[in-house]
């Protein structure tokens, strides 16, 4: 019996870890689960499958066909002829566009105003304003929704506009709740606010505690959109010096055709968790409000394609002249890495701005294990000096930004769902760029001198972190 036992164990582990060998392809991670598959025989092949094999694409793109020819999307979601005749044609901003016509599942679209909001003080009055505004529906999706003061604004707001008879679904992603002891999700029970959680805790469910929906959609009648990197909570007030947890942030609210898109995107995260099959709708189509050429990129481990990756690289090849980039979690790949030297080498001004204060040192301490590999191609790296920055920007040539959730780093890009918009406006782009050039004037600029003086406990410290960065 116990011999049958253990052979039935190592067949398991043999099978699993061809599966391994032939699906993974990332080398690394295809020799780290064969080795963990054949080093503990059936113990290894379990975790394999619970862990190490992706169910979400599957499920999620059930959900992305059964939108196909059910407008979710507007029934001809193709650009006109007299829009692709507005579309940028620039060598920059017509490979962006190719690159991006193949990777993503939505169109670049015209008729867009972009308005950048700063700080929970500029963002959350807007925010509210359209909820209270709302005719027919409101779609909210946030990575962190705290109740306290502002969070309990926004908890009344959603309430009120349900009891007005409006469409008002919320959800959040269940680890993200946690950041906080008190629970939204009491504040709407025996509501008519239809909430839910993203990948809860559930006995199946917390075999995904490491994919998380790092999104931040708000979309009002189809009509308002809000997107960018800021959750609702208190510490997003950047005025409130009082507050030692402040955060510095921008927001982005967007009218226009794209607000189908965040729509759309925001639907498929709906029926994904709540297990409900997508139902025909007739929305009505956003009126141009601008002359922004947007697309709404949605980004995750149920995608064909790593295609913010892949984004952000061809974006660093087809720049000219300037290339900037603001994250608050910088940890690049090595083909990363390679694309930022490639366009400093070319001779392209590269401009990377981060935080001097992270809220998560380890991960801060892992970035300056690299930073000197860039900074020996003289690409130019500045701190932003105190409180914790979290502002996500990606700007080219001052013809194309890059805005949304995500950040340069292995969970955002790998493991997160995240959502992003590509924006095509003189205007638009040029507002961002006169931002990032006033937070440029107020950092500090860094040498390879600078890193080169860190102690040793320091730069072991730093090499230590940097080894896990596939994981943080």
């Amino acid at each position: 019996m116990l011999t049958l036992l253990l052979a039935t164990l190592w067949i398991f582990s043999f099978l699993s870890a061809g599966h391994a060998l032939l699906n993974k392809r990332d080398p690394r991670a295809a020799a780290g689960w064969i080795i963990t598959c054949l080093a503990m025989p059936g113990i290894g092949a379990l975790l394999y499958w619970l862990l190490g094999v992706n169910r979400i694409r599957t499920r999620s793109r059930e959900i992305q066909e059964q939108g196909q020819g059910m407008h979710w999307l507007h029934a001809d979601q193709s650009p006109s002829s007299k829009d692709i005749e507005r579309f940028p044609s620039s060598s920059t901003c017509q490979g962006l566009i190719n690159l991006s016509n193949a990777v993503t599942r939505r169109p670049l679209v015209y008729g867009n105003k972009i308005t950048p909001l700063h700080n929970g003080e500029q963002t959350y009055p807007a925010m509210l304003s359209a909820i209270g505004m709302a005719k027919e529906s409101i779609f909210f999706s946030s990575y962190i929704f705290t109740p306290d003061k502002i969070g309990q604004q926004f908890v009344d707001a959603l309430i009120a506009a349900a009891e007005r008879g409006i469409d008002v679904r919320v959800l959040i992603d269940a680890f993200g709740e946690m950041y906080s002891l008190k629970k939204v999700r009491r504040k709407f029970r025996n509501t008519k606010v239809q909430f839910a959680a993203f990948l809860p805790f559930t006995l199946l469910g917390s075999f995904y505690f490491n994919l998380r929906n790092h999104r931040k959609i708000l979309v009002v009648d189809n009509r308002y959109g809000f997107t960018g990197g800021m959750n609702i909570r208190d510490r997003h007030m950047a005025m409130d010096k009082n507050n030692p947890q402040r955060v510095i942030d921008i927001h982005f609210h967007l009218e226009g055709p794209v607000c189908e898109q965040l729509r759309d995107a925001f639907m498929e995260d709906w029926h994904f968790t709540v297990g409900e099959e997508r139902e025909p709708y007739q929305w009505k189509t956003p009126e141009n409000a601008g002359t922004a050429c947007c697309r709404g990129i949605s980004a995750g481990p149920n995608e064909a394609h790593e295609n913010l990756n892949w984004i952000l690289i061809g974006a660093l090849a087809c720049a000219k002249s300037h290339v900037r980039i603001m994250t608050p979690y910088f940890i690049p790949s090595r083909a990363q890495l390679a694309a930022i030297n490639t366009a400093a080498l070319r001779g392209v001004r590269v401009e990377i701005l981060l935080p001097e204060q992270s809220n998560l040192p380890f991960v801060a301490w892992a970035t300056n294990a690299l930073l000197f590999e860039l900074l020996e191609q003289k690409t130019h790296i500045y701190f932003q000096p105190p409180p914790f920055v979290h502002s996500k920007l990606l700007l080219i040539d001052d013809e194309y930004a890059l805005i949304g959730s995500a950040n340069i780093d292995p969970r955002s890009l790998r493991l997160n769902f995240e959502f992003n918009v590509e924006v095509f406006d003189s205007q638009a782009v040029s507002e961002l760029t006169a931002h990032f050039n006033r937070s440029r004037e107020q950092a500090r600029e860094i040498s390879l001198e600078d890193m080169d003086k860190r102690s040793l406990s320091r730069r072991l410290r730093d090499s230590f972190c940097k080894l896990f960065t596939p994981y943080l």
